[in-house]
Protein backbone atom coordinates (compact mmCIF):
# COMPACT_ATOMS: atom_id res chain seq x y z
CA UNK A 1 0.00 0.00 0.00
CA UNK A 2 1.36 3.28 -0.80
CA UNK A 3 0.14 6.45 0.96
CA UNK A 4 0.51 10.21 -0.79
CA UNK A 5 2.14 12.52 0.82
CA UNK A 6 -0.06 15.30 2.62
CA UNK A 7 0.31 18.80 1.23
CA UNK A 8 0.68 20.07 5.24
CA UNK A 9 4.22 18.42 4.43
CA UNK A 10 5.21 20.85 1.35
CA UNK A 11 4.05 23.63 3.73
CA UNK A 12 5.62 23.15 5.99
CA UNK A 13 8.59 22.26 4.18
CA UNK A 14 8.26 25.55 2.43
CA UNK A 15 7.79 27.76 5.08
CA UNK A 16 10.52 26.24 7.62
CA UNK A 17 13.37 28.97 5.91
CA UNK A 18 10.79 31.60 6.89
CA UNK A 19 9.68 30.29 10.43
CA UNK A 20 13.77 30.16 11.26
CA UNK A 21 14.64 33.43 10.11
CA UNK A 22 12.22 34.98 11.66
CA UNK A 23 12.98 33.54 15.08
CA UNK A 24 16.87 34.38 15.11
CA UNK A 25 16.41 37.65 13.02
CA UNK A 26 15.50 39.58 16.55
CA UNK A 27 18.88 37.44 18.35
CA UNK A 28 20.62 38.97 15.90
CA UNK A 29 19.53 42.02 15.76
CA UNK A 30 19.93 42.23 19.39
CA UNK A 31 23.66 41.25 19.35
CA UNK A 32 23.36 37.79 19.18
CA UNK A 33 26.10 36.27 20.32
CA UNK A 34 28.78 38.54 19.72
CA UNK A 35 30.82 39.87 23.06
CA UNK A 36 29.78 42.78 24.69
CA UNK A 37 31.33 45.72 24.90
CA UNK A 38 34.42 46.53 27.35
CA UNK A 39 32.66 48.75 30.46
CA UNK A 40 34.18 51.07 32.08
CA UNK A 41 34.96 49.59 36.08
CA UNK A 42 33.95 52.37 38.60
CA UNK A 43 37.48 54.07 39.50
CA UNK A 44 38.59 52.80 43.29
CA UNK A 45 39.15 56.32 45.33
CA UNK A 46 43.32 56.50 46.52
CA UNK A 47 44.14 57.33 49.86
CA UNK A 48 44.48 60.49 49.59
CA UNK A 49 42.51 63.54 47.71
CA UNK A 50 43.61 65.12 44.34
CA UNK A 51 45.77 67.54 46.23
CA UNK A 52 48.43 65.15 47.95
CA UNK A 53 48.95 63.58 44.02
CA UNK A 54 51.64 64.80 42.15
CA UNK A 55 49.33 65.33 39.08
CA UNK A 56 52.38 67.09 36.74
CA UNK A 57 54.76 63.10 37.04
CA UNK A 58 51.77 61.64 36.26
CA UNK A 59 51.47 63.13 33.74
CA UNK A 60 55.04 62.46 32.31
CA UNK A 61 54.46 58.62 33.04
CA UNK A 62 50.75 58.23 30.98
CA UNK A 63 50.62 61.28 28.67
CA UNK A 64 53.72 63.16 27.79
CA UNK A 65 55.35 60.57 25.02
CA UNK A 66 52.03 61.41 23.05
CA UNK A 67 51.55 64.46 23.98
CA UNK A 68 54.64 66.33 24.88
CA UNK A 69 56.02 67.66 28.43
CA UNK A 70 53.95 70.92 27.48
CA UNK A 71 50.85 69.78 25.97
CA UNK A 72 52.28 70.91 22.54
CA UNK A 73 51.86 67.55 20.92
CA UNK A 74 54.74 65.27 19.57
CA UNK A 75 55.02 64.02 16.18
CA UNK A 76 56.53 60.64 14.86
CA UNK A 77 60.00 60.98 12.74
CA UNK A 78 58.00 60.16 9.67
CA UNK A 79 56.03 63.23 10.28
CA UNK A 80 52.72 61.53 11.41
CA UNK A 81 51.36 63.13 14.80
CA UNK A 82 51.90 60.91 17.79
CA UNK A 83 49.49 62.80 19.94
CA UNK A 84 47.56 65.99 19.46
CA UNK A 85 48.16 68.83 21.19
CA UNK A 86 46.21 69.50 24.90
CA UNK A 87 46.57 73.02 24.94
CA UNK A 88 42.93 73.72 23.99
CA UNK A 89 41.68 70.18 25.40
CA UNK A 90 40.57 71.83 28.83
CA UNK A 91 38.78 69.79 32.06
CA UNK A 92 35.74 68.83 29.42
CA UNK A 93 38.07 66.64 27.36
CA UNK A 94 40.35 65.16 29.67
CA UNK A 95 37.68 64.19 32.06
CA UNK A 96 35.64 62.29 29.28
CA UNK A 97 39.24 60.68 27.74
CA UNK A 98 40.28 59.51 31.56
CA UNK A 99 36.94 58.61 33.41
CA UNK A 100 36.15 56.11 29.95
CA UNK A 101 39.65 54.83 29.87
CA UNK A 102 40.02 55.93 26.50
CA UNK A 103 43.30 57.31 27.41
CA UNK A 104 46.24 56.63 28.11
CA UNK A 105 46.17 53.75 24.92
CA UNK A 106 48.64 51.91 23.62
CA UNK A 107 48.27 53.30 19.78
CA UNK A 108 47.55 56.47 18.31
CA UNK A 109 46.59 55.00 15.27
CA UNK A 110 43.85 53.67 16.82
CA UNK A 111 40.39 54.89 17.57
CA UNK A 112 39.77 55.19 21.14
CA UNK A 113 37.68 52.44 23.05
CA UNK A 114 36.10 52.29 25.88
CA UNK A 115 37.58 50.27 28.57
CA UNK A 116 38.24 50.40 32.57
CA UNK A 117 40.06 53.28 33.30
CA UNK A 118 43.42 53.81 34.39
CA UNK A 119 43.49 56.00 37.03
CA UNK A 120 41.40 56.37 40.53
CA UNK A 121 38.89 58.91 41.07
CA UNK A 122 41.60 61.20 42.51
CA UNK A 123 44.12 60.82 39.99
CA UNK A 124 41.52 61.73 37.12
CA UNK A 125 40.65 64.46 39.00
CA UNK A 126 44.31 65.78 39.42
CA UNK A 127 45.52 65.14 36.08
CA UNK A 128 41.94 67.15 34.58
CA UNK A 129 43.54 70.05 36.79
CA UNK A 130 46.47 69.81 35.13
CA UNK A 131 45.91 69.68 31.69
CA UNK A 132 43.52 72.41 32.15
CA UNK A 133 46.39 74.53 33.09
CA UNK A 134 48.24 73.71 29.70
CA UNK A 135 46.00 75.99 28.04
CA UNK A 136 42.43 77.44 27.54
CA UNK A 137 39.66 74.87 26.41
CA UNK A 138 36.00 73.82 27.63
CA UNK A 139 35.19 73.44 31.69
CA UNK A 140 34.03 70.50 32.89
CA UNK A 141 29.92 71.43 33.02
CA UNK A 142 27.91 71.02 36.24
CA UNK A 143 25.22 69.33 35.56
CA UNK A 144 21.42 69.69 37.09
CA UNK A 145 19.15 67.19 35.99
CA UNK A 146 16.53 68.01 39.03
CA UNK A 147 14.49 70.24 36.64
CA UNK A 148 15.55 68.70 33.36
CA UNK A 149 12.77 68.45 30.60
CA UNK A 150 13.44 64.54 29.10
CA UNK A 151 11.17 65.95 26.61
CA UNK A 152 13.10 69.13 25.46
CA UNK A 153 16.08 66.94 26.08
CA UNK A 154 14.73 64.10 23.03
CA UNK A 155 14.00 66.58 20.14
CA UNK A 156 17.26 68.75 20.67
CA UNK A 157 19.39 64.51 20.84
CA UNK A 158 17.29 63.83 17.57
CA UNK A 159 18.18 66.68 16.11
CA UNK A 160 21.93 67.41 16.41
CA UNK A 161 23.24 63.45 17.78
CA UNK A 162 20.95 60.86 16.79
CA UNK A 163 22.43 60.89 13.15
CA UNK A 164 25.54 59.22 14.74
CA UNK A 165 24.64 57.94 17.94
CA UNK A 166 21.18 56.27 16.36
CA UNK A 167 17.70 57.18 17.97
CA UNK A 168 18.24 54.80 20.67
CA UNK A 169 21.92 55.90 21.41
CA UNK A 170 23.50 52.56 20.72
CA UNK A 171 25.88 54.17 18.34
CA UNK A 172 26.63 53.60 14.53
CA UNK A 173 28.74 53.71 12.02
CA UNK A 174 30.70 56.58 10.64
CA UNK A 175 32.85 57.27 7.33
CA UNK A 176 36.62 55.83 7.58
CA UNK A 177 36.43 53.01 9.86
CA UNK A 178 35.52 55.04 12.57
CA UNK A 179 32.23 54.11 15.00
CA UNK A 180 30.05 56.31 17.04
CA UNK A 181 30.10 54.81 20.60
CA UNK A 182 26.97 53.55 22.37
CA UNK A 183 26.09 55.97 25.07
CA UNK A 184 24.45 53.32 26.85
CA UNK A 185 27.50 52.96 29.36
CA UNK A 186 28.18 56.83 29.71
CA UNK A 187 27.61 58.94 32.77
CA UNK A 188 25.81 61.89 32.78
CA UNK A 189 29.01 64.05 33.36
CA UNK A 190 30.97 61.82 30.72
CA UNK A 191 28.00 62.93 28.31
CA UNK A 192 28.21 66.35 29.40
CA UNK A 193 31.93 66.53 28.86
CA UNK A 194 31.85 65.04 25.48
CA UNK A 195 29.39 67.59 23.91
CA UNK A 196 31.53 70.55 25.31
CA UNK A 197 34.50 69.40 24.26
CA UNK A 198 33.72 67.53 21.01
CA UNK A 199 36.00 64.23 20.75
CA UNK A 200 36.92 62.36 17.80
CA UNK A 201 34.91 63.15 14.79
CA UNK A 202 32.07 64.48 16.99
CA UNK A 203 31.34 68.53 16.85
CA UNK A 204 31.56 70.76 19.43
CA UNK A 205 28.36 71.69 20.89
CA UNK A 206 29.45 75.11 22.59
CA UNK A 207 27.13 77.13 25.03
CA UNK A 208 26.36 79.11 21.96
CA UNK A 209 24.80 76.43 20.21
CA UNK A 210 23.03 73.97 23.06
CA UNK A 211 22.75 75.97 26.58
CA UNK A 212 23.28 74.80 29.63
CA UNK A 213 19.60 74.15 29.74
CA UNK A 214 19.57 72.06 26.71
CA UNK A 215 22.22 70.24 28.10
CA UNK A 216 20.83 69.08 31.29
CA UNK A 217 17.72 68.39 29.25
CA UNK A 218 19.70 66.06 26.56
CA UNK A 219 21.73 64.53 29.56
CA UNK A 220 18.52 63.79 31.32
CA UNK A 221 17.11 61.84 28.06
CA UNK A 222 20.52 60.21 27.01
CA UNK A 223 20.40 58.49 31.20
CA UNK A 224 16.55 57.62 29.75
CA UNK A 225 17.97 55.41 26.88
CA UNK A 226 20.35 53.35 29.01
CA UNK A 227 16.84 51.93 30.72
CA UNK A 228 13.89 53.30 28.42
CA UNK A 229 10.23 52.04 29.45
CA UNK A 230 9.68 50.44 26.10
CA UNK A 231 5.93 50.92 25.54
CA UNK A 232 5.87 49.33 22.43
CA UNK A 233 6.54 45.97 22.86
CA UNK A 234 9.89 43.66 22.74
CA UNK A 235 12.82 46.36 22.44
CA UNK A 236 14.89 43.85 19.79
CA UNK A 237 17.76 45.04 21.09
CA UNK A 238 16.61 48.78 20.82
CA UNK A 239 18.44 49.56 17.59
CA UNK A 240 15.89 51.87 16.00
CA UNK A 241 12.92 52.10 14.31
CA UNK A 242 14.61 50.34 11.17
CA UNK A 243 15.57 46.96 11.84
CA UNK A 244 12.49 47.45 14.43
CA UNK A 245 10.13 47.49 11.03
CA UNK A 246 12.18 45.00 9.69
CA UNK A 247 11.64 42.63 11.91
CA UNK A 248 7.72 43.46 12.25
CA UNK A 249 7.46 42.86 8.15
CA UNK A 250 9.26 39.49 8.23
CA UNK A 251 7.43 38.23 11.10
CA UNK A 252 4.04 39.49 9.31
CA UNK A 253 4.63 38.00 6.29
CA UNK A 254 5.52 34.60 7.33
CA UNK A 255 2.11 34.64 9.33
CA UNK A 256 0.43 36.00 6.18
CA UNK A 257 1.95 32.97 4.46
CA UNK A 258 1.01 30.44 7.35
CA UNK A 259 -2.55 31.65 7.65
CA UNK A 260 -3.25 31.07 3.61
CA UNK A 261 -1.23 28.20 3.73
CA UNK A 262 -3.74 27.23 6.23
CA UNK A 263 -6.62 28.44 4.60
CA UNK A 264 -5.89 26.43 1.43
CA UNK A 265 -5.33 23.03 3.39
CA UNK A 266 -8.73 22.82 5.70
CA UNK A 267 -10.24 19.63 4.10
CA UNK A 268 -9.05 16.60 5.58
CA UNK A 269 -6.08 15.14 3.84
CA UNK A 270 -7.12 11.83 2.18
CA UNK A 271 -5.15 9.07 1.71
CA UNK A 272 -4.83 7.20 -1.41
CA UNK A 273 -4.36 3.59 -1.42
CA UNK A 274 -3.13 1.25 -4.29
CA UNK A 275 -3.44 -2.39 -4.13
Amino acid sequence: MRVASPRWSRVLAGALPLLVTAAITPWLVAGGGASPPATAAPAQDGGGGPEDIDAELLYREGCASCHGTDGRGVRAPSGDVRGPSLQNAGEASAYYYLSTGRMPQTSSEEQPKRKPPAYNDAEIEALTAYVASLGDGPELPELDLAQADRAQGGQVFRLNCQACHSAAGSGGALSYGRAAPSLHDATPLEVAAAMRSGPGQMPVFGPGTIDDDELNDVVAYVEYLSDPADPGGLPIGRTGPIPEGFVAWLVGMVALLVLVAWIGTRNPVREVAER
